[in-house]
């Protein structure tokens, strides 16, 4: 898909609230716990050491956002990925950091 540039403002909003939704620590660590597989709350809560009504918060924006999917289960219910592409742009985030950590070592390495 061809991005067009200058990017139209009703886009320019729509990355924007991307971007918000997982600019939040806690939703970046739900995303990567989903990684592995689906999961329930209760679940989340344990591995991540959080509050239940933390964790709950965060997946009600992340499930609004369509990144996340979730169904019952019985009396649970599991999350899982819905929007794989989350994970290209941590993977870009982590490539960029990576090498701005690169760059420092080698000025501190020079100093």
């Amino acid at each position: 898909m061809d991005i067009p540039h200058p990017l139209p403002g009703p886009l320019v909003e729509l990355i924007a609230a991307r971007f918000r939704v997982v600019g939040e620590p806690m939703r970046i660590r739900l995303l990567d716990r989903l990684r592995d597989g689906p999961a329930t709350v209760n679940e989340l809560t344990r591995a991540l050491g959080a509050s239940q009504q933390n964790v709950s918060k965060h997946l009600g924006v992340l499930h609004q956002a369509g990144i996340v999917s979730r169904s019952k289960q019985g009396t649970s219910v599991r999350y899982a990925i819905a929007d794989e592409t989350v994970f290209a742009l941590c993977e870009q985030v982590c490539g960029g950091l990576r090498r701005q950590l690169d760059d420092l070592d080698d000025v501190l390495s020079a100093a």
